[in-house]
């Protein structure tokens, strides 16, 4: 006996959480592929990876698809998931997303390499979203149109490939953003396709598991990956914003905005996004100067360097000049003071003037 199949329980919440979060992962992970290709080293480059492998594949991927299932619903029989074989689909999508951006991630990127890691990621895609369906539990048989699920596949490795080329390709937070939405709406499309090839039968004698999870419980960890992928977007995004406050869209260093090699000083600019600080080599060095003469002394003032000497004996050495002086001009010695001349006193006599001869 065929049974009803409610996909929209909660009316328009959960397709519009769902794509939501879509939304979100894509954005939070095409900033991280970003980061990426700036990075300097391999380790950063691989961590950055990492986490975009995170937020695409656990974020915008499985979240959205168990977010999705909340508002799935069939009346005749109650709905359980298996936790193994839920968190299984959870790996699929991460580890898959996570090799193909480290397919792309690393060397030049190519046309081949793209699609080559896009199909890889899809069928890890399509693999979490099967084996999530299998974690179901419910009095019923589930069944599949074939015609719908290849359609699922064709949207899976379209979008993943779409989304593996924008991870290399895309620049600038407004180009990400609109990259974000196509992969946003891919991903729920090939979703609602893959659900749409379901149909389910009951059958009373399948009992589901006691210990499974209620769809109801599994909002506590939507919940807070939901939350932290919130604040990782609105952390990235802040820091995108910053940067492109001090480069344009290739990632240069725009006029003004950056310290010359020979600069010793740092840049300082705020702004809304905040307060950006940029070091040139040499204020770097100075700093690591610094810093290392904090724990060590001071060296020892160096001597004044001594003029050169050249032996006239050496071969190609050459003469010496004598420096052209001016002539010393001789000085007259001080003239002889001047004796004083008496003055006869009065009382003495008249002065003896000249003899005369009488008349």
């Amino acid at each position: 006996m065929a049974a009803h199949i409610h996909h929209f329980t909660y009316g328009a919440f959960n397709p519009i959480a769902a794509a939501l979060l879509a939304y979100l992962g894509s954005f939070l992970g095409l900033l991280c592929t970003e980061r990426a290709r700036g990075a300097h080293s391999r380790g950063r480059r691989n961590r950055w990876l990492a986490i975009a492998a995170f937020a695409i594949g656990g974020g915008a991927i499985w979240l959205m698809h168990f977010s999705a299932m909340l508002g799935f619903d069939v009346p005749d029989s109650p709905v359980r998931y298996d936790l193994p074989t839920t968190l299984l689909s959870m790996v699929f999508a991460v580890v898959t997303v996570g090799i193909g951006l480290m397919v792309v991630g690393h060397g030049a990127p190519s046309p081949a390499k793209t699609v080559a890691a896009g199909f890889l990621t899809g069928g890890g895609v399509l693999a979490m979203h099967y084996t999530g369906m299998e974690g179901m539990r419910m009095s019923a048989v589930v069944h599949y149109d074939p015609v719908l699920v290849a359609a699922s596949a064709l949207i899976a490795l379209a979008a993943c490939t779409t989304a593996l080329w924008f991870a290399v390709s895309v620049r600038g937070l407004t180009r990400i953003a609109g990259a974000a939405a196509v992969m946003a709406v891919a991903v729920c499309g090939m979703h609602y396709t893959g659900m749409a090839a379901m149909s389910v039968r009951l059958d009373p004698s399948i009992v589901p598991a006691a210990g499974g999870i209620r769809p109801l419980t599994m909002i506590v960890p939507i919940t807070l990956i939901t939350a932290a992928t919130i604040v990782g977007v609105a952390l990235s995004a802040l820091q995108a914003m910053t940067e492109e406050e001090f480069t344009d869209g290739a990632g240069t260093p725009k006029r003004g905005m950056h310290a010359e090699p020979h600069q010793p000083w740092t840049l300082r600019q705020a702004s809304q996004f905040g307060t950006g600080v940029r070091l040139s080599p040499a204020a770097r060095a100075v700093a690591a100067g610094r810093a290392a003469g904090a724990t060590r002394p001071s060296p020892a003032p160096r001597p004044a360097p001594r003029p050169p000497t050249f032996d006239p004996s050496v071969a190609g050495a050459p003469p010496i000049v004598p420096v052209a002086t001016e002539p010393t001009v001789p000085v007259a010695p001080p003239p002889a003071p001047v004796p004083p001349v008496p003055i006869p006193d009065q009382a003495s006599g008249p002065v003896a003037g000249p003899a005369t001869s009488g008349t």
